[in-house]
């Protein structure tokens, strides 16, 4: 294989602002690349998380016009870090008032993670507005899921961090990690709310690339962050994500002409390659690349190796 593919230049947007979706919030947004050319939109991860500069990278800026938007409670988003109308159904309908701000009657739908189950929620709700769908990390929201980061599986390899996160919890909470950080997450004591996030955050960035990333570490620790990122996770996680127990993967049928790439690190402990390679079976036109030598953090060079040949691809440009 040829050299791996590294960020596009980040170039600034052309357009950016709030964006009313109702309810209350309101999504902080920015277009960039070139009006008029190939639509996309990135779904970012968490729930919780929001995007950043080198997100823009992603895609060729001559070929592509993309939306990047923070989702609910996300980010530069407000009511910063609010549960309140805040569901993966929410999320959809946004989607869609975006596209249609946007003036696009279809586009490519990207997401990593999180932004995974929401991609593919997004497009098995709406199949007629999806060209295609780049997908990271594979995440459906099930409770085997749940179990691998919260209970046994990312325990084991990293029992010392395990215990780390455990700890800011009482002793009858830690058989039950989602319920006891809510406590603590939806509480008043605010200095136990941010030991809470940092912990729930720190947990999460150790499990996110194959070596420890300073730089992840840090971002994960920064108090906005992590606040917006454990309530708003840990919400979702408490209602499964707000989808039934199998959903994505009993409803492929709806999304199975639609093409796609989902580019899975073998060694993602956050989202393991189980869940992508379940989706691979279920999905007559989705490509699955397993990255011999990858993470779940879309920054590592094999997984974003993958995505920007992926995007290249659907935008016609030759390897």
């Amino acid at each position: 294989m040829s050299e791996r593919r590294g960020l596009y230049e980040i170039v600034e947007p052309y357009e950016s602002g709030m964006f009313d979706v109702g309810d209350g919030h309101s999504l902080y947004y920015e277009r960039v690349g070139t009006p008029g050319a190939k639509p996309a939109v990135f779904l970012h991860g968490g729930p919780g998380g929001g995007i950043s500069d080198s997100h823009r990278g992603q895609w060729d800026p001559e070929l592509y016009d993309v939306l990047l938007f923070e989702q609910r409670g996300c980010g530069r988003s407000t009511p910063f870090a609010s549960l309140e109308n805040n569901t993966t159904q929410d999320l959809i309908a946004d989607i869609e008032k975006l596209r249609a701000h946007c003036g696009h009657d279809k586009w490519q739908v990207f997401g990593g993670s999180w932004g995974s189950t929401l991609s593919l929620a997004y497009a098995q709700a709406h199949p007629e507005r999806v060209d295609e769908l780049i997908l990271r990390g594979i995440f459906f929201g099930d409770e085997r899921e749940y179990g691998w980061l919260f209970k046994y599986g990312a325990s084991e390899l990293y029992p010392d961090e395990f215990e780390k996160f455990l700890a800011v919890l009482p002793e009858d909470g830690r058989d039950d990690p989602i319920q006891a950080f809510h406590h603590i997450l939806t509480g008043d004591d605010e200095d136990k709310k941010l030991e809470a996030a940092r912990a729930w955050s720190r947990w999460e960035a150790v499990t996110v690339t194959v070596l420890p990333d300073p730089d992840v570490m840090a971002h994960m620790q920064d108090a906005k962050q992590a606040l917006a990122m454990a309530r708003i996770e840990n919400h979702y996680m408490r209602h499964g994500c707000f989808l039934e127990e199998g959903e994505i993967l009993a409803k492929m049928d709806r999304i199975a002409h639609i093409p796609g790439i989902i580019v899975q690190g073998r060694h993602d402990c956050c989202t393991p390659p189980h869940s992508a390679w379940l989706l691979a079976k279920a999905w007559p036109e989705g490509e699955l690349q397993i990255v011999d030598d990858g993470g779940h953090s879309y920054s590592e060079p094999g997984i974003l190796d993958g995505l920007v040949r992926a995007t290249d691809r659907f935008a016609g440009k030759s390897a």
